[in-house]
């Protein structure tokens, strides 16, 4: 069951050049499939294992050393909400992958309460994914995935997990939580990708 935070008040203005489907938003709905977790920062860490089941892993101080970058980005809900020029800062995935030898195609996202959300490598690489720690220049907030998240702003927001916990390489495409559920494999909003005939 999806939770949403109370003030929203659904349907915003409709712009023309926002993916097909979408409306414009100024707040910031907060949609979950079941509790918030509360993760410790003593206890947080991030990982990467690789086809070989080798692993990479930073705690939160290691994370934040890290070089970071600002990231202003239009985000898209399958949901059908947009909501433009919101500002991040967060550590990119071409860091954090910098030193996995893996030709592998696909990545699955785990977070801290079991979800999941399948992704092609092609798209956490190059300068389009980031481990996501502030918005809007402050922590990142529980409800929106705080300590961290997964920030993929080109597709549809399910796939920037919230609470991130690591990422695992995969030779082949599976799907994850939503995706099991019938949400789209790829789920481009451009495109209109919200489910599996789409």
């Amino acid at each position: 069951m999806a939770v949403v935070t109370r003030g929203f008040t659904g349907r915003g203005r409709r712009e023309v050049d926002l993916p097909p489907g979408q409306y414009l938003t100024d707040d910031f709905p907060v949609l979950s499939a079941g509790p918030t977790p509360r993760i410790s920062l003593d206890e947080w860490r991030f990982e990467v294992a690789d086809g070989d089941g080798t692993r990479q892993a930073w705690s939160w101080p290691e994370l934040l050393a890290l070089p970071s970058e600002e990231i202003t980005t239009d985000i898209h809900c399958v949901t059908k909400w947009s909501k433009r020029g919101t500002h991040w800062r967060g550590v990119s995935l071409d860091t954090l992958l910098s030193g996995v030898d893996s030709d592998v195609g696909y990545v699955m996202a785990h977070s801290y309460g079991g979800y999941t959300t399948n992704l092609p490598m092609a798209d956490v690489r190059d300068g389009k994914a980031w481990v996501a720690y502030e918005y809007e220049g402050e922590p990142l907030a529980p409800e929106h995935g705080g300590p961290a998240r997964l920030l993929v702003p080109h597709l549809y927001f399910w796939k920037s997990a919230k609470w991130v916990r690591g990422l695992r390489l995969m030779a082949t495409d599976e799907p994850g939580f939503w995706e099991s559920a019938g949400y789209h494999m790829y789920g481009d909003p451009w495109r209109e990708q919200r489910y599996w005939g789409d």
